[in-house]
């Protein structure tokens, strides 16, 4: 798997690929959080492709006192094959590099596969309460598998 910075070229296949794992939430708008990272650390949003396909994604963000990993994704097909800790070393060895002392992470408390994958490569279980406020309301997202064509 090759390992490098999304490109604008890669939207349609990014979607479909969070659409596939199952990331998609009607209050997060993908094209919005795409549009948003661009802003920010741009070259530490990361895609795994393999033969030209998009197959891994991972979005890590840092504002300097704690390293953030969001939309980690690996295609159902490819899932169990190292390509999720392949692209999560990648992230940690960029947030390590700008002096990130600690990774956080949220996971829906439903997702036991998940959970345990992350416990696989080191993260524990930190005894916090995960709250949030939106400050900008987009409507319900709907995935529509034409978008971007």
């Amino acid at each position: 798997m090759n390992i490098r910075a999304y490109a604008c070229s890669d939207e349609t296949q990014v979607i479909q690929l969070w659409n596939d794992c199952g990331l998609l939430a009607p209050q997060n708008n993908p094209v919005r959080d795409i549009q948003r990272k661009s802003r920010v650390n741009p070259e530490w949003f990361l895609v795994g492709e393999i033969d030209g396909d998009i197959v891994a994604t991972c979005m890590a963000g840092y504002e300097g006192h704690r390293g953030w990993i969001n939309y980690l994704a690996v295609a159902p097909s490819r899932q169990r094959g190292k390509l999720a800790s392949r692209i999560m070393e990648r992230a940690e060895q960029l947030l390590r590099e700008a002096g990130c002392p600690k990774i956080n992470l949220q996971i829906r408390s439903t997702n036991e596969q998940v959970i345990e994958f992350y416990k696989s490569i080191g993260y524990e279980m930190d005894k916090v309460v995960s709250m949030g406020k939106r400050l900008e309301i987009d409507g319900p997202y709907e995935f529509n598998q034409t978008e971007g064509e």
